[in-house]
Order: C-alpha cells, then sequence, then structure tokens
C-alpha cells in the first residue's frame, strides 16, 4: 500500500538522514521515479522534505525534524516479536519495516550501536552448501496461528505416496535449522497428545473458522517435549571406539557431528616410533548402528574402529558387499 511506502520512506529519511533517489528506491523496492512521486506527496502533505541536486546532495529533511508516527501495523508487531527475520519468512518484509520505526523512534544518540548492530550481524538459518527452506503453505499456516483458528491440512509423510487430511488445532510454527516445522494437536478430544509437521511437506492448508481451545498446552513446553523425543535415541545409542590421525580427527567429529548423542572423547595415543604420525582415539556414542556405519564406511582407512565387534563386522560385511556389487564391473574393465 502507498501508504505504508510513505511511512517506510519518512522512517528512511528519519534515520539514516540524506539518502539518494536510487539508494531509497533499493531499500523500499521500487523504482526511482516511484520514490520521487512519493517525495513530492509527502512535501504536499507538509512534511519538510527536499531535494538536493548536484554532486553530494539527496532527499533529505530539515535538520532537526522528527515525525511521532511510530505506531505498528498488526504484522509489523507480529513479525517483530516472532523474531521472524529469516529471508524465506513471509513476514520479513514487515520485520524490516518495524525495525525501521524502532531505529526512526531512538534518540539519535542511542541510534548509532542499534544500526552498527544491524548492519555488522547477520543471521543465515540455512547451513553450508544448503538452501534455506522456503515452504509453499508457510504464509496461511503463520496466519492460523496468530488468529488461534483451526486448519483442515493436507499433509504427505515421509515415505508415504498419498496425501492425508487431519482436522487440528496449530500451537505454533518453529524454524529450526533452516526447516519450519508446525506443532499442532488433533481435535479430537480423546486425544492427549501432540506432534510435529515438516511444512515443506504441507500439500494444502484451509484455515477454518474454529477457534483453538484456550485450554491447550503452550507451544514452549510442547516444542521442548517433542524435541526431547526426536533427539533421544530408541535404544540409548551405539558407543564407538576407533582410532584416526590426529589431523583427521576434526573432520571426522564435523561429519559425524549430526549423528551423535553424547560429546565425544578424544585421547591422544603415544606414537609408535620417532616421526609415526601422531594419532588419536575417540569414543563417541551414535544414534544408532546404521548411523555409524554410514559415517565410518564412507572415511574408508582414514578410522580403523575397535569397538564394538557387531559394528566391525557390520563394516566388513558392507564392504564385501559394496566389492562384489562393483568388482566384475572392475574386471571386465
Amino acid at each position: 500500500m502507498r501508504a505504508d511506502r510513505l511511512l517506510s520512506l519518512l522512517f528512511l529519511l528519519q534515520t539514516h538522514g540524506r539518502c539518494t533517489a536510487p539508494d531509497l528506491a533499493r531499500r523500499l523496492e521500487v523504482s526511482t521515479r516511484t520514490v520521487l512521486r512519493d517525495v513530492e506527496a509527502l512535501s504536499a502533505a507538509g512534511v519538510p522534505v527536499w531535494t538536493e541536486r548536484g554532486r553530494g546532495g539527496g532527499i533529505s529533511l530539515v535538520e532537526n525534524w522528527r515525525t511521532d508516527v511510530t505506531g505498528f501495523t498488526t504484522a509489523e508487531a507480529r513479525a517483530l516479536f516472532s523474531g521472524s527475520s529469516g529471508t524465506a519468512d513471509p513476514q520479513r518484509p514487515a520485520w524490516e519495516s518495524a525495525v525501521r520505526k524502532l531505529l526512526a523512534a531512538t534518540p539519535a544518540a542511542q541510534r548509532a550501536p542499534f544500526a552498527r548492530a544491524a548492519e555488522r550481524i547477520l543471521v543465515e538459518p540455512a547451513g553450508w552448501r544448503s538452501r534455506e527452506d522456503r515452504p509453499e503453505h508457510l504464509a496461511p499456516l503463520q496466519e492460523a496461528v496468530f488468529s488461534a483458528r483451526r486448519i483442515r491440512l493436507r499433509y504427505r509423510s515421509a515415505g508415504a505416496t498419498r496425501v492425508s487430511t487431519r482436522t487440528l488445532n496449530p500451537l505454533g510454527l518453529v524454524a529450526k535449522g533452516g526447516t519450519w516445522y508446525l506443532v499442532a494437536a488433533p481435535t479430537e478430544a480423546e486425544r492427549d497428545w501432540e506432534r510435529l509437521f515438516r511444512v515443506d511437506r504441507v500439500a494444502g492448508v484451509d484455515v477454518l473458522d474454529d477457534p483453538v481451545p484456550a485450554d491447550l498446552p503452550g507451544l514452549p513446553a510442547v516444542w521442548e517435549r517433542l524435541r526431547e523425543q526426536v533427539e533421544r535415541p530408541s535404544s540409548g545409542g551405539v558407543e564407538v571406539r576407533l582410532r584416526i590421525a590426529a589431523a583427521d580427527a576434526g573432520m571426522l567429529l564435523r561429519i559425524a557431528d549430526a549423528q551423535l548423542v553424547a560429546e565425544p572423547v578424544v585421547r591422544e595415543l603415544p606414537p609408535d616410533g620417532d616421526g609415526d604420525e601422531r594419532t588419536v582415539e575417540v569414543t563417541a556414542t551414535f544414534r544408532a548402528l546404521p548411523a555409524a556405519r554410514a559415517v565410518l564406511l564412507g572415511l574408508g582407512r582414514l578410522v580403523v574402529v575397535l569397538e564394538p565387534p557387531e559394528l566391525v563386522a557390520d563394516l566388513v560385511a558392507t564392504a564385501r558387499d559394496v566389492l562384489a556389487t562393483y568388482e566384475p564391473a572392475y574386471d571386465r574393465g
């Protein structure tokens, strides 16, 4: 809406002082011509804004003039207080607008540290060599959560070929590791549990008129319980003892980190002889034997598994299967 854009333009000028028209156009994501028309509209409305042409010129407000229009829209308040600043969040534009208003309302003497923090700290939700989740149905789910209304969710579970439909009470949304999750409770009175739904697996969502019951548990407590369930290994994990060159230990721990359930213990081993490469013994608890196999087999001869015997046997059997698969083709070549 133009009114929101005019306010954003006003707050940008109040916060940053003199700005060029191209710079304002970039910040507002409009054309330079639109910025100039908006400046004329502000001037016609009595705002003391003026334009100076030439080198070092730009658009600015009369010195010491300030507006007392600092009210947040509903969307801005939601985005600001829910911490929505991820680039893939539909609330991102509202979050940026709210931050501009906060900066404009901050006394000039206190504004510089806040502005520097915004310019020098970036939060990138996605990991290396991965992209932040941009789920198609995040916006209607946010609307249902904010308005406390039930949803009809069409969802495809992991590995499922068909989409199921269910009516749910949305408790909240959680962004973890660049992936969005819906935390919801069923509407059936006899079923007393909550669960997670990956938003990128949602095939469709209808926001209903029925309100979410006020007596349902809050999101923080439910999320803590669900997170523990996901992270806790069902069997208690598999403790693995292995030997690896000290220079390669860091790489091993980085690769294995997501599959470990406890902090690994690294112990340096005495050298076998003069000039021998330094080696360490690592004791690490993996979530399950297949997880340990997937990580350690990929490291080949860099790592030597000492315990447990069942993992050593599993690695040998898997290596033989791989060899049997590729050896005939290799011999023919």
